[in-house]
């Protein structure tokens, strides 16, 4: 019988459970059960494992007390670690985004450790530093606070477990495994050629030291996926990161036919800051606060649409949601009668007509008092009836019908020209799909927007963290519209 020693009660008895299920009989049984609680012990040790305590002296020695006395052959791998620089006073950037999004005085929450191991190391992945924190892996380093008893003796600083949400003392250092150093690090940027990269940068409307904006063309989606080749999110960080040591980071959404502005974070500060102010703009929607004149962000999009609405402007309020179609293959998104139901998001939209056409068009400026997917578009087919010139999945019925507009309808001759041939950047037509093609592209484009300045609300944060910013001045930005919907507003105004 094996004795053990500097064990607890709880070791003793999983051992001895643990010997009966490696006798012959009962492995011949219950193989799968014995297989399962093999793999149980390989963790119970790694976890027992992590009870080893590092002890750092002023003169860089290195001692590690470890309770599991049969594995002093690894002292000195669980030994290095992969040390962060020193916690210092930093921005909560979602606590400046509230503060911005409601206009007023919010308290700036606490730095978390999860938070600091993400600033520092924005390359690793975020669920992989959930993950080490889960299993326990991350310490903190603790100095004795006793010092005039230590002096002219060997300081120790003991490391300590930290959990994620633990909040940060002015410096602490905070301590990683060293495999995270062969973890695969951020993905390698997307080849483009001089001229592609000339392209993506042609798309900036405004730049400084916070955030990017571009006018997306349509027909280039924003996020990478199952089929798709270039995006928005990997050009950025080949084209747009400049002098940056990190790319930049998407803060919102467009559909991949729809174009306008998009608003990216330079920094990981400025991307959290912009997404709590677009969450708080969707939350407070939510609660019914439509009052535009104390909105701090503001969308407003152009739509061409088929029809034209019964009232000339207005304020939709209707639930959507997800509804799967074709077996499963495919879903979309509907309006629902009964808010009720669990699935369905409260989904807000101000309209107004921007100028009416008697050949069945119309013009038409939204915004999006929520964020829901594809939601301008449902509202404008489902609730308004007047579906948007190039929404096939939502306006299929009236582009069956569809019949191509001719330049020779009109009252006066609008004197049109061939577009010009141009290079096709990312394999994007951008010249073609105005009414006067048989298949028109999507008339929908983000036109307009102002929000926060997020830059000027760090500086002033940075030098006085308890400073007012909700008086700062906005950015109001402005997007031209695209060739194929200028073109068919060219068309229609001649």
């Amino acid at each position: 019988m094996v004795k053990i020693r500097n064990q607890n009660l709880t070791a003793m008895l999983f051992c001895r459970k643990l010997s009966l299920l490696r006798s012959p009989p009962y492995s011949a049984l219950h193989g799968g059960v014995r297989q399962a609680i093999l793999s149980l012990s390989s963790s119970f040790h790694l976890h027992q494992s992590c009870y080893a305590t590092k002890t750092l002296t002023r003169n860089n020695k290195t001692h590690i007390n470890n309770c599991d006395d049969n594995n002093n052959g690894d002292d000195e791998r669980r030994g290095k670690w992969f040390t962060l620089p020193p916690f210092t006073s930093t921005i909560d950037g979602s606590a400046l985004g509230r503060q911005l999004a409601c206009a007023s005085k919010s308290p700036i929450s606490e730095t978390t450790a999860l938070k600091w191991v993400l600033q520092c190391c924005p390359g690793l992945p975020r669920n992989l530093v959930q993950k080490l924190f889960r299993l326990r892996q991350v310490r903190r380093e603790s100095p004795s606070l006793d010092s005039s008893a230590n002096e002219g003796h060997e300081q120790e600083i003991k490391l300590k477990r930290v959990a994620a949400k633990d909040s940060l003392k002015l410096g602490d250092r905070i301590f990683l495994p060293i495999s995270i150093q062969e973890s695969p690090s951020r993905k390698e940027k997307c080849p483009c050629t001089e001229e592609e990269v000339g392209f993506i940068q042609s798309l900036e409307l405004y730049k400084d030291s916070a955030i990017i904006v571009i006018n997306k063309p349509h027909g280039m989606p924003v996020q990478g996926g199952i089929g798709i080749r270039r995006s928005i999110d990997e050009l950025a960080a080949t084209c747009l990161t400049y002098d940056y040591s990190e790319p930049p980071r998407l803060v919102h959404r467009l559909d991949r036919d729809s174009s306008g502005i998009l608003v990216m974070g330079r920094t990981q500060t400025s991307a959290t800051v912009l997404h709590s102010i677009f969450r708080e703009k969707t939350f407070s929607a939510s609660k019914e606060d439509n009052d535009n004149e104390k909105r701090i962000l503001q969308r407003w999009y152009w739509a061409l649409v088929v029809g034209t609405p019964r009232c000339s402007k207005g304020v939709i309020s209707a639930p959507l949601r997800k509804v799967v179609v074709d077996n499963g293959k495919s879903d979309r998104i509907t309006v629902v009668n009964n808010d009720q139901i669990m699935s369905a998001q409260h989904a807000v939209t101000r309209y107004q007509v921007i100028k009416p056409s008697c050949h069945g068009y119309t013009w038409l400026k939204l915004s999006p008092l929520t964020g829901r997917k594809h939601q301008l578009r449902v509202h404008c087919a489902e609730v308004l009836g007047t579906p948007i010139v190039g929404d096939y999945k939502y306006g299929w019925q009236t582009h069956r019908k569809w019949k191509q507009f001719h330049p020779s309808d009109l009252n006066k001759d609008s004197n049109d020209e061939t577009p010009k041939e141009k290079t096709l950047h990312f394999g994007l037509d951008l010249e073609s799909g105005s009414i006067l093609e048989k298949q028109p592209g999507l008339h929908l484009h983000c036109k307009e927007m102002t929000l926060p300045n997020v830059s000027q609300a760090i500086q002033k944060v940075q030098l006085s963290s308890g400073c007012d910013v909700s008086k700062l001045e906005s950015l109001k930005l402005v997007a031209p519209l695209p060739s194929h919907m200028q073109r068919s507003w060219d068309v229609l105004n001649s």
